[in-house]
């Protein structure tokens, strides 16, 4: 999964509920579909690389290329669900920027690191 180049937005719990407060808040929200996300896509190797980092743990990617996984997958009968880990699937949160003002309080690493918080005794 070393080698993956895609791009994902993701959104986190913090930022989404920014968002929400602000629609509810700003006048010019009314009547309006607004995008949430962090406002940095990640491919699939960054963001196992900031999920491990995150978790204090080394990431241990084999760069295998993305051509060779969905082959693979072809083979298997798991083409589709390839093609949803290896594609991209992006969000443009501009409109919400542009006309309510708004920012997403937390960066994407600050966020995956909120994700990760979990009780050591629990793992």
């Amino acid at each position: 999964m070393g080698t993956i180049y895609n791009k994902r937005s993701l959104v986190a719990l913090d930022n989404l509920v920014d968002l929400i407060i602000t629609c509810v808040d700003h006048p010019a929200a009314a009547n309006q579909l607004f995008l949430a996300g962090d406002g940095e896509d990640l491919s699939t190797t960054e963001l196992l690389q900031g999920l491990a980092k995150a978790m204090g743990k080394p990431s241990l990617l084999v760069p295998v290329p993305a051509g060779l996984l969905m082959f693979g997958a072809t083979i298997l009968g798991k083409k589709a669900m390839a093609q949803r880990l290896l594609g991209s699937l992006q969000v443009d949160i501009s409109k919400a920027r542009n006309v309510l003002g708004w920012q997403p309080p937390l960066s994407v690493e600050e966020g995956l690191n909120a994700a990760c918080l979990v009780d050591k005794d629990f793992l």
